[in-house]
């Protein structure tokens, strides 16, 4: 049974422009972390072409160990190189079956248990510009110079979160995060560029959803 679970979406509008945010998650099996267990973040988007920002991988592995409540994290690269060659893009399993069987390979097992990894959380997606407008102009004169004019751009921030779980050899869930954001550049002499940072917000946005999916005693 899949429990549905969502954040409302909001819009702010600010100095940092304009972000509408959905992040959602969809359980298929009870969580938790015992001490000493953590988790690994591994990009899954290379199956079809096109690997998941590496920039957004260290981000979410940063934002899920910080604070408090943060979650053990093991870095991507040192998961990898323990495992190698079983975690390189053309060997790693696409689904739990392939996890199943790979599991069962010599040395494998005792890797990740010496690395206490009870979750691999497989990031695909990716953030594209998907509309822009406006125009701009700057100029220079002996007398000075400034820039006139208005732009916009949109950028569309769209990553799903599978977590599997290496007890049970099963796929918890998933965790998606849609984030959509409009920076503006108005220009009257000096340009004020107002940034939408919509992969950031993605990335904490996700993060902070993966983190209370992971440790939730709900029950699927």
């Amino acid at each position: 049974m899949k429990v549905n679970n969502s954040l409302a979406i909001v819009t702010a509008i600010s100095l940092s422009g304009c972000v509408t945010a959905r992040v959602e998650d969809a359980r298929e099996a009870t969580t938790g972390l015992n001490d000493g267990e953590s988790v690994v973040v591994m990009a899954k988007s290379y199956h079809q072409g096109n690997e998941t920002e590496a920039d957004y991988i260290n981000c979410v592995e940063s934002a899920l160990g910080r604070g408090s409540k943060g979650l053990n994290v093991i870095p991507n690269q040192n998961f990898v190189d323990n495992l190698f060659p079983w975690f390189e893009p053309r060997t790693a399993p696409a689904d739990t079956k392939g996890l199943v069987k790979l599991m069962k390979r010599p040395g494998v097992t005792d890797a990740v248990k010496k690395m206490g990894v009870r979750y691999i959380i497989w990031l695909d997606g990716d953030t594209e510009r998907v509309a822009q407008g406006g125009s701009l102009s700057c100029a220079a004169g002996p007398g000075g110079g400034g820039c006139f004019g208005f732009a916009w751009w949109q950028n569309d921030a769209d990553y799903e979160a599978s977590v599997w779980d290496l007890e049970g050899y099963e796929t918890a869930g998933t965790v998606t995060a849609d984030f959509s954001g409009t920076s503006f550049l108005p220009a009257l002499v000096v340009p004020i560029p107002l940034i939408a940072r919509t992969q950031s917000k993605a990335c904490k946005g996700l993060a902070q959803q993966l983190r209370a999916f992971i440790v939730s005693d709900e029950k699927a």
